[in-house]
């Protein structure tokens, strides 16, 4: 198997392409830097086109990327997601399947710790895929860590999706999905039959009970 894990922005753009074959094998990793005076529509066709060109070069099964997380910096939230859409659109145009974690998700399966710094990330990718040395500049290692964690994260046949309404996601879980869901519909479906046994039948209020009218009134 193969991941394209990618570290998305619009001015640095991260990626790295790691094969899981027994053991883990980083195949390629690099940075697309777009030049500070490009409009954000001229940044965001070259990041299209150079993911189109590894998913052309590497053939991966599955392209792995960050998801928006809350951010104190919006501009930066901003240009993520941009960069995010063009992913996924590539992805789609491709027909692969695509995978997402939060940063601290990919720091605690790579470093064994969601709040571990670049560096320490770095060199645990470094250890993981057995390199010369840690891999740079800091978007290319994130997007390794992201291909790993989407390495030991995939199983045969597994369907990854995610958090219920969260539409900002590629893939988000359907409603009613999950075993909150169920057992909550399942409870809102007893309780209303039980209310609907508990009110009196119609035509018979004058001769209905006084108990039958309270049980009617609280359910």
């Amino acid at each position: 198997m193969i991941v394209l894990g990618i570290d998305p922005g619009t001015a640095a753009l991260g990626y790295g392409i790691v094969e899981r074959n027994g053991h883990l094998r980083a195949v390629d990793h690099g940075c697309l830097t777009t030049a500070p005076d490009l409009d954000l529509g001229a940044r965001l066709r070259l990041v299209h086109e150079t993911v189109g060109e590894l998913i052309e070069l590497h053939r991966p099964d599955v392209i792995a990327v960050e998801r928006i997380f809350f951010s104190r910096n919006v501009q930066t939230a901003i240009a993520v997601g941009h960069a995010r859409g063009v992913v996924l659109l590539a992805a789609a145009q491709a027909g692969l399947p695509v995978r997402e974690a939060t940063p601290s998700e990919v720091k605690a399966a790579v470093a064994a710790d969601g709040k571990a710094a670049k560096d320490q990330v770095a060199r645990m990718v470094q250890l993981i895929l057995g390199m010369a040395e840690p891999p740079t500049p800091d978007d290319a290692a994130d997007a390794l860590a992201i291909a790993i964690w989407a390495c030991h994260r995939l199983r045969p046949g597994e369907v990854d999706r995610s958090a219920v309404l969260d539409r900002a996601a590629a893939a988000p879980l359907a409603a009613g999905r999950t075993p909150y869901e169920r057992a909550v519909q399942v409870a809102l479906a007893e309780e209303r039959a039980r209310a609907a046994g508990s009110r009196p039948k119609a035509g018979s209020g004058a001769g209905a009970s006084p108990g039958a009218t309270s049980a009617g009134r609280h359910r």
